[in-house]
């Protein structure tokens, strides 16, 4: 089986071309983050303060779901994205509410 069946497989989808289709909006959603970074990085001062890297660490998880979500929708694979999304905030809360009760 190829790494492309398996992700076929794993990801519930029906064919090998929508594996390249949900390849391509994580593509492009990591390209847009980086891109951002390295724009706000080359035209504004603050943005090499020691708060600034901190400050998007914490707000960029949430721009990156919505561009997820964003190219998701353009390329079709919007409910895909969407399931995607809901399984991993929860993970997020588990991990929480792990940590709280132990």
């Amino acid at each position: 089986m190829s790494w492309q069946d398996s992700l076929k497989q794993r990801w519930k989808l029906k064919s090998v071309a929508q594996v390249w289709i949900v390849l391509l909006v994580f593509a492009l959603t990591g390209t847009t983050v980086v891109l951002i970074r390295r724009f706000l990085k080359g035209n504004f001062d603050w943005a090499h303060e020691k708060w600034f890297t901190y400050s998007y660490y914490w707000l960029i998880l949430p721009f990156y779901n919505l561009m997820l979500l964003i190219y998701g929708f353009i390329f079709g694979k919007f409910r895909f994205f969407w399931e995607f999304e809901k399984r991993f905030f929860n993970r997020i809360v588990g991990l929480f509410k792990t940590k709280k009760n132990s």
